[in-house]
């Protein structure tokens, strides 16, 4: 398909950095990743593999593998940023001497930057002013992806014949990316989604049963409504792939970081155990105590992300976390 995006750069070296870059292979591009990790470098470019992030995966697809950051950039029409949300500002600094005017830089970590409660398009607004924030987000495991399975995002730019143009270079068959102008609904669905899935998890692993979790997913949904409603989100976008579609899958599997992280808490396993070094990035143990901050500057009633943001600091047993949750007062149900 013609695109005026052809050559695009991958920047990380994780399972979901390396699934998109798959992706845009697929869809005819020419692809470059980069990996700070030399060894994951050499491994896709040697092995067509990334043993240590996506194990059993191989491909026939080639993406060139760095550990480089600006070879990577250099010949890029586009840039997909995959390395986590609470790195942005520091990525920025590393980016701001490489990255042409009008770039579009597409944002595909799900997080509020915890120290100033930044959507993470206002922090590439601020640091690296030349390019386009773009955000990437939806239903979608790396895993799955990889794997060449049927998956729908969405891609999100305020400049929306860029979103137009960024859907179009990287759709395949098996990889559905619809645009919208709606950066604010498609970055706070993203984040939001991942402080809720914590909470269902931990419902999960307590063994409070099914019931309980569509309960939390559902009110989970409420929360993040109106919170979105509150910065300027669209209701079309948070009903949508990027809002209630991510929400609903990440609520439901082990396969989702945030939902395994819950799982753990609810199965007894201490919160700073689950956020120390070396332990697997779960996005909404940083993203909680700021989406509370953002809902108690709006006035926007948020009790399950503020448990979660209570268990996390360890300010509250995850037993008296889920009774509080379910056994809160009566009242007629309102959105």
């Amino acid at each position: 398909m013609p695109t005026s995006y052809q050559n695009i750069a991958v920047l990380g070296g994780g399972s979901w950095g390396t699934a998109l870059a798959l992706a845009a292979c697929r869809a005819g591009r020419e692809v470059t990743q980069w990996a700070r990790d030399e060894q994951t470098a050499k491994a896709i470019n040697n092995d067509h593999a990334n043993p240590r992030y996506l194990p059993g995966i191989t491909w026939s697809e080639n993406i060139t593998g760095t550990s480089d950051l600006a070879q990577a950039v250099s010949r890029a029409d586009a840039i997909l940023l995959v390395t986590p949300a609470q790195t942005t500002a520091q990525m920025m600094d590393a980016l701001r001497p490489l990255v042409k005017t009008g770039t579009p830089l597409v944002l595909c970590a799900k997080g509020i930057e915890a120290n100033t409660g930044r959507r993470l398009s206002e922090v590439v607004d601020e640091l690296l002013p030349q390019a386009t924030a773009c955000a990437l987000s939806g239903p979608s495991f790396a895993a799955d992806v990889a794997k060449g399975l049927p998956t729908a995002v969405t891609i999100a730019s305020r400049n929306a014949p860029v979103a137009d143009q960024l859907s179009k270079a990287l759709a395949s068959a098996s990889f559905r990316p619809y645009a919208t102008d709606d950066l604010i609904g498609v970055e706070v669905g993203g984040a939001l989604k991942n402080v809720l899935a914590i909470a269902c998890g931990a419902a999960v692993g307590y063994g409070l049963g099914a019931s309980a979790q569509a309960a939390l997913t559902a009110r989970g949904f409420a929360e993040l409504s109106r919170l979105g409603a509150a910065l300027g989100a669209r209701k079309e976008t948070l009903t949508g792939l990027s809002g209630l579609g991510d929400l609903v899958l990440t609520c439901s599997s082990e396969q989702s970081r945030n939902f395994a992280f819950g799982l753990a808490l609810g199965r007894g396993q201490a919160p700073d155990s689950l956020v120390a070094p070396g332990q697997k990035l779960a996005e909404g143990a940083h993203s909680a105590r700021i989406a509370v901050a953002l809902a108690d500057k709006y006035g926007v009633d948020m009790p399950i992300a503020a448990a979660v943001a209570q268990v996390v600091a360890g300010e509250l047993s995850i037993e008296k976390a889920l009774s509080d949750l379910m056994t809160r007062p009566l009242k007629r149900e309102a959105h």
